[in-house]
């Protein structure tokens, strides 16, 4: 398991209804709801924030595409917008991208461009399988299983642990779910189990460093 960014896009919200900060690699900014839901509309909204990513790969692939063929064509911009209907029963979210070119730009073309705009990333993630697993850090007192070198001891609490996956996937040379004591200290320097004991989302893993 690889996940997309080295540093997670990371969300906070305090007691000013419904202002969120977003940190992303390079800066922050705030989301908020309309005044129609409570907020104060100081940000886009999370349906808003959706669309926009579609929005924005949809037109950076498209200029990719284009730059690469040599195409005249000046400018291009996208509406989105959404909404879900009910057939028997089932609910199904349809989002409708319309794609504006500059005038005299050929139908061949924009053919084309229509295909390579249903191809853009998010478009594919939006249409795949999407699974959202959600976890809890919980910090407390509970039965800690212990495995330890002269260096550092790392701790895993079994009713923490939600399975995130993230510790064998992305150090598998100290924790091995296979094996019997599954945790090897040894397998990595300690810097780096340390590292990947603090991605842990559930606290079922801790570590000490032993000097």
């Amino acid at each position: 398991m690889i996940y997309k960014f080295e540093k997670p896009v990371h969300g906070s919200i305090g007691l000013e209804k419904y202002q969120c900060t977003i940190e992303w690699r390079n800066g922050k900014f705030i989301s908020d709801e309309p005044v129609t839901s409570g907020g104060k509309d100081l940000g886009p909204d999370p349906y808003s924030l959706l669309l926009s990513s579609l929005a924005s790969c949809t037109l950076a692939t498209l200029r990719m595409y284009i730059d690469r063929k040599g195409w005249n064509i000046p400018s291009i911009s996208v509406n989105v917008n959404m909404y879900s209907e009910k057939k028997e029963g089932k609910e199904t979210t349809v989002i409708d991208r319309d794609v504006i070119f500059s005038a005299d730009t050929p139908e061949e073309q924009k053919t084309r461009l229509q295909e390579i705009a249903s191809a853009c990333p998010i478009s594919k993630i939006l249409q795949n399988d999407i699974k959202v697993r959600t976890f809890v850090f919980r910090d407390g007192e509970t039965k800690t299983i212990k495995y330890a070198n002269g260096e550092i001891t790392v701790g895993w609490k079994p009713d923490f642990c939600q399975h995130s996956t993230r510790c064998w996937t992305q150090l598998p040379q100290v924790f091995k779910p296979s094996e019997r004591k599954w945790i090897d200290p040894d397998g990595a320097a300690p810097e780096r189990i340390e590292q990947q004991v603090m991605a842990c989302p559930s606290g079922a893993l801790t570590f000490k460093f032993n000097k």
